[in-house]
């Protein structure tokens, strides 16, 4: 088995991506963080890559939203994250898609992938592309 993770804000913006991704047609499951802090954790008990936004508006501290700080703080899912694709705003200029470097140093993991707001035509290729030959190549246990 193998997943993606993923935050979306009330924006959308990584959420169309994903969708557009169509991961479920190439065999790997798709999970959302909780938008809201009532909602019930996100639990994933299987190898994943975690697609986040960048937030902060250019201040890189505050680059990881604070769903994805919860959910990576739980143990049990950080034991399986494999790799980070994180989107921005290039108007943040070097704090672009900051997140996903944060993620990648603190969990240890390769950053695969950057795109700006909802991506490209090229750049939903390219991650569903790249996550499919990942999971293929990397054995999920």
């Amino acid at each position: 088995m193998s997943a993606v993770v993923y935050f979306s804000s009330a924006s959308r913006n990584t959420e169309r991506f994903v969708e557009h991704c169509d991961f479920p047609s190439c065999g790997v499951n798709v999970f959302r963080i909780p938008l809201q802090p009532n909602a019930a954790p996100l639990n994933v008990r299987e190898p994943y890559i975690i697609i986040v936004p960048t937030y902060g508006g250019g201040d890189a501290r505050k680059a990881v939203p604070p769903q994805v700080k919860r959910f990576l703080n739980d143990p049990a899912n950080r034991e399986w994250i494999r790799g980070v694709i994180a989107s921005g705003n290039t108007n943040f200029g070097e704090a672009y898609a900051a997140a996903g470097p944060i993620i990648s140093r603190k969990c240890h993991v390769p950053l695969m992938y950057r795109f700006e707001l909802m991506g490209t035509r090229e750049d939903v290729h390219a991650v569903r592309e790249g996550v499919r030959r990942f999971f293929s190549d990397t054995p999920t246990d």
